[in-house]
């Protein structure tokens, strides 16, 4: 009950802190997102950055990394991440080094004033509508063009199973492939314990590790090379969760 009391407190005063710091940050992104990319997404970065880095300290939850010496300089990644919990959106894009986009859900634009912010750092995507997924293959390998990273979850979904990992979609390794973009596997750690899925009045402060791998080169890959390319990343991400998650916990 204890728990619960404090979750439900810790709760609402972490939901507070999210409308006060966006209530700072909304008219400068405002401004910012009537920018061209890649100028948009190179003047949004350092603010996302700021405006996270700030919130995530106001809920006692710093983030941590490693592996940021992976991402060379003139070079860009598709990053792809495991997806455990709503807090992986405030902690992944802002701590990836350098400008990036997401692939968005079209629902999340519809929420006051935080789907503005929402629409100035994503791909937006009807998932319903099959025009709208076919063009947002175009805009990520466009997103790519411009030298901007792209941070996708190729889980698709946040994972509510016991699993480590859930399977796979295509679409970030199909983009990395025709593009010829290398990618980095980013592992989350420790959101799940924030925003706690099977309760949410177990939500609690936690640090969170944010730790990126090796690159995976594509170049010379065909989309042929997909089913492999697949197995290789999930593999690998999976072995290195289900390895660290209790070093970190």
């Amino acid at each position: 009950m204890i728990r619960k009391i404090f979750g439900a407190v810790y709760l609402v005063y972490g939901l507070l802190m999210f409308i006060v710091t966006m209530l700072v940050v909304i008219i400068p992104i405002w401004i910012i997102s009537l920018l061209p990319e890649p100028y948009r997404a190179r003047a949004i970065h350092p603010v996302f950055r700021l405006w996270m880095g700030v919130f995530m300290l106001l809920i006692f939850c710093p983030v941590v990394r490693r592996g940021k010496k992976y991402f060379a300089k003139g070079q860009n990644y598709v990053v792809v991440i495991n997806h455990n919990s709503y807090m992986d959106i405030p902690v992944s894009s802002p701590w990836i080094p350098g400008p990036n986009k997401t692939l968005g859900k079209i629902e999340m634009t519809k929420v006051p004033l935080f789907g503005l912010i929402y629409k100035a750092g994503a791909i937006i995507i009807d998932r319903k509508n099959q025009d709208s997924r076919r063009e947002s293959f175009s805009k990520m390998q466009d997103t790519l063009s411009k030298g901007i990273h792209l941070c996708l979850y190729p889980e698709g979904t946040r994972n509510k199973t016991d699993k480590p990992l859930q399977p796979f979609y295509d679409g970030a390794f199909i983009t990395a492939i025709k593009t010829q973009t290398p990618i980095i596997p980013g592992i989350l750690l420790n959101t799940k314990k924030v925003l706690c899925q099977k309760n949410i009045l177990l939500t609690r402060p936690s640090v969170i590790y944010f730790h990126f791998l090796e690159p995976i080169p594509t170049k010379g890959l065909t989309l042929e090379d997909l089913s492999s390319l697949k197995s290789k990343v999930h593999d690998l991400m999976e072995s290195y969760y289900v390895n660290n998650k209790n070093k970190f916990a």
